[in-house]
């Protein structure tokens, strides 16, 4: 059981909220409207690449799961709808290896592309939650670039502790 990472990602999910309510007041085309000098091109995009990331980081090569029990092409999420079911499943991987990642700085190796790559639980938690916020960077940035930036108010950083 890993409590503090636990509440750490209740934070992360918070924040990704505030994300989908905005992404949610978008006119439909905008979500999906590709921009050819933006790493992964639509805001969909994005997004399913970080669905995909945790999903593969955490699912397959932290809890050995299958590429067929995560696989949806980010071409068959056509909505902010769509993409919310993804971040459930997101969550269910999430929750699962927090409940069962044990020793989370043992070493761990995993396969990487023809090779291994040293790694940890720990990491293989943190590594997509860093990497989604690297991106929500890149997301927010095309929302402005497409005439619809993320409004002033709430942050997109993590919620405070009274938020949760």
């Amino acid at each position: 059981m890993n409590d503090d990472l636990k509440g750490f990602y209740r934070l992360v999910q918070g924040s990704r909220e505030r994300v989908f309510a905005w992404a949610e007041q978008l006119p439909p085309q905008v979500y999906t409207a590709e921009h050819p000098e933006f790493a992964y091109g639509s805001l969909r995009n994005i997004q399913a690449h970080i669905a995909d990331c945790y999903l593969n980081w955490v699912g397959v090569s932290g809890l050995g799961m299958a590429h067929e029990q995560i696989g949806l092409a980010s071409d068959s999420l056509y909505d902010v709808a769509a993409m919310r079911d993804r971040f459930h499943q997101v969550d269910d991987v999430l929750s699962r290896a927090l409940d069962s990642f044990s020793a989370l700085d043992e070493p761990l190796e995993i396969q990487w592309r023809e090779g291994t790559l040293p790694v940890t639980r720990r990491w293989l938690l943190l590594h997509p939650i860093t990497h989604e916020f690297h991106h929500k960077g890149q997301l927010l940035a095309l929302g402005r670039v497409l005439g619809h930036p993320y409004p002033p108010g709430p942050d997109t950083d993590l919620l405070l502790p009274s938020e949760v």
